[in-house]
């Protein structure tokens, strides 16, 4: 059987696990999401491979930039990625590469920009399968009314992300005051 290197790495917001495929980053998520079984089965399916623990080049190099991320000297991540998932899931995670550092969108600009304005909820879900997490920024969606909503990493962890990239937050009613 084919093989999915494994390790997780500690960030300033969490643990991820990071997942490489002939050295592709399959996975980079966090390690205690409610989803992480059927996160973990997809991709393992997807490939037809099993998690083994071993260390992987691509490794190095998504620590480098998700580092130089968190020190504020990266805005855009660079690395060979491998998109594990239906054709709609990875056009979202594709459109979600298109949203700059330190700008937001809400799931409903996202669904329109994929040209399905009814497609809110598909996008939604699309968007919670996301498993290579802020490389490919799903914390950068956020309700319609710039509210915080769910985050696989927690809502402390997209509240930081964004604030580490310039987005301010209102402490009051813990949404976003876009400029």
């Amino acid at each position: 059987m084919k093989k999915i290197l494994t390790q997780t790495f500690k960030t300033p917001v969490g643990e991820l696990i990071l997942g490489a495929f002939e050295n592709q980053l399959c996975l980079c998520d966090w390690k205690y999401r409610k989803m992480r079984k059927s996160i973990d089965s997809r991709i393992q399916a997807g490939l037809n491979a099993e998690f083994i623990e071993e260390d992987s080049p691509v490794f190095s190099q998504t620590k480098l930039q998700l580092q130089e991320y968190f020190d504020g000297k990266r805005k855009v991540f660079d690395l060979p990625l491998m998109l594990v998932g239906t054709p709609f899931q990875k056009q979202v995670w594709r459109a979600l590469l298109e949203i700059p550092f330190g700008q937001t969108a809400s799931y409903l600009e996202l669904s329109q920009q994929l040209g399905n304005p009814d497609a809110i909820r598909a996008v939604a879900s699309a968007n919670g399968a996301n498993a290579i997490s802020i490389v490919i920024p799903c914390h950068r969606i956020i309700g319609s009314d710039g509210s915080l909503v769910g985050y696989a990493g927690g809502l402390e962890a997209k509240k930081k992300l964004l604030l580490l990239e310039g987005v301010k937050a209102s402490s009051a009613k813990n949404q976003i005051q876009l400029f």
